[in-house]
């Protein structure tokens, strides 16, 4: 094998080559890594054939990031996301190798990693973020006020807020870069943005990730309400492996791109409590002049909530 030699780490052969070879173990040769991409809450790591996705304990409201750190959310979500992942494999495919970072590279056995970094499938991700109602909510419930509609979508009459729907619906928007809003489409609109990057495949991977997208909500919100909680709306991203198939990437049915209500106590007619970062929009929204920080009990109240979640689907504690 003339400079390389192989070794079984957990049962594959893994080459490395003479020079790796004589600095094996020692500290100083650890390869660093750097984000390739960083988002509002998640830093996103190059690692040759794979991703490492790292949830920060950051977090954002109105599309800004808060100048507070949130202990244990990023974990909370990685954590979360890998139970739902597990969950629905049956459904679609999801990007998820590994969240222990024992099978990651030496630079991500440090604290700051443990628990809240996971190893991915690189996918071709599509630029439409698939959102789905189960209730009426939020700007969904702004809009109905309005004219009946939820982005474009007639709804029948008399509902009031938090009302369940006859049947989920979803509501695309496009992937805005930070700082921006992302911009809600139609569903034929998603066909012509998909369109222009796949020709001839618009329709069909619109229509893929409308119905994954519907049916991954039925599913996990039937789990959900079992274990106490409504998932009243939520987000998923799709991207397309090497061999073009459609996979579920990103993160999923966490309290970052979902609302979660408690099934005890709920009541149409007005808004609900959450186990998501409700608590921290509505302070944001009731106080002017906030500079985009949080009051400690409002830190405190948000981690709470989380951990109740997380605790209530999964059956197991952080």
């Amino acid at each position: 094998m003339g400079s390389e030699m192989c070794i079984r780490d957990r049962g594959k052969a893994v080459n490395i080559n003479k020079r790796s070879r004589e600095g094996f173990g020692k500290e100083d040769e650890m390869q660093e890594f750097k984000p390739v991409k960083e988002g509002k809450v998640r830093e996103v790591y190059d690692n040759g054939d794979s991703l490492i996705i790292v949830a920060t304990d950051r977090i954002s409201a109105f599309d800004h990031i808060l100048k507070n750190k949130i202990t244990k959310k990023g974990a909370i979500l990685t954590q979360m996301s890998k139970f739902w992942f597990d969950y629905t494999k049956d459904i679609v495919p999801n990007h998820m190798i590994s969240v222990d970072v024992k099978d990651m590279p030496e630079f991500f056995r440090q604290e700051r990693f443990e628990g809240n970094s996971m190893m991915c499938r690189k996918l071709e991700m599509l630029p439409i973020e698939c959102i789905v109602r189960g209730y009426i909510t939020g700007s969904g419930w702004a809009s109905y006020q309005e004219n009946g509609t939820v982005c474009g979508i007639k709804l029948p009459e008399g509902l009031v807020e938090s009302d369940k729907l006859p049947e989920p619906i979803y509501t695309p928007s496009t992937k805005a870069e930070i700082g921006l809003h992302d911009e809600n489409i139609s569903f034929e609109e998603s066909v012509k943005v998909l369109e222009k990057i796949y020709p001839g495949k618009g329709a069909d991977y619109a229509a893929q990730i409308k119905d994954k997208t519907i049916a991954l909500y039925k599913k996990c919100a039937e789990y959900a309400l079992s274990k106490g909680i409504i998932i009243a709306d939520t987000k998923f991203e799709f991207g397309l492996d090497e061999n073009g198939n459609m996979v579920i990437g990103d993160e999923m049915l966490t309290p970052d791109s979902s609302r979660f209500w408690p099934a005890e106590g709920y009541e149409p007619g007005h808004g609900q409590p959450s186990f998501d970062k409700q608590f921290a929009r509505d302070w944001l929204k009731a106080n002017d002049g906030h500079d985009w920080t949080l009051p400690k009990d409002i830190v405190d109240k948000t981690i709470d909530k989380y951990l109740q979640a997380y605790e209530l689907l999964t059956g197991e504690k952080l």
